[in-house]
């Protein structure tokens, strides 16, 4: 398997240009299905699994958990900015220095489970108001440049499952 194929499961991420209201909807789906995904991703996993990284140089399902709380709760704070603001720019952040904080690296994945699970309950309120004119709307976003909200859904829909797989993938290629 190669290094990529370890890095990203499910693929690389490919922008849907014009994505209908059946294509936000099952984007807006796959949002929602994380929190149980992701929950059923790490149960029964003891400590020692919880920290053995996806990949050599990879993170750890753990950090993989937080990670996702980190990264989506940026994400909905974004969408709550490109919604109420006019093509605000958003602030990245480094996700490689949290994912190597204490709080990323020993807590336990529960915590973040929670954070996830009411996040996602919201964000998918949020994105199901929206119409095509506010998914139209624009953030520019430092590193990739100016972004739809459309886009930014495709975007945080596939970063799920991506991280979901990795979990579930190592837990596969490990017999877990």
């Amino acid at each position: 398997m190669t290094l990529d194929e370890l890095r990203y499961p499910t693929g690389k991420w490919v922008r849907v240009a014009d994505l209908d209201g059946a294509g936000r909807a099952a984007r807006i789906d796959q949002i929602g299905q994380v929190p149980e995904a992701l929950e059923a991703a790490v149960a029964g996993l003891i400590e020692a699994q919880l920290d053995t990284p996806y990949r050599e140089g990879g993170w750890t399902p753990r950090q993989i958990v937080h990670h996702l709380a980190d990264s989506h709760m940026n994400a909905f704070t974004r969408f709550k900015l490109g919604v109420t603001e006019d093509n605000p720019t958003i602030k990245p952040y480094n996700e490689k220095g949290w994912a190597e904080m204490p709080d990323a690296r020993v807590a336990p994945p529960t915590w973040s489970l929670s954070i996830i699970e009411g996040l996602h309950a919201r964000w998918v309120q949020c994105l199901q108001s929206m119409d095509a004119a506010a998914f139209a709307r624009t953030v520019m976003h430092p590193e990739r440049g100016p972004m739809t909200l459309g886009d930014m859904m495709q975007l945080y829909a596939w970063h799920g499952a991506h991280h979901v797989t990795q979990i579930t993938a190592l837990r596969a290629r490990m017999g877990w």
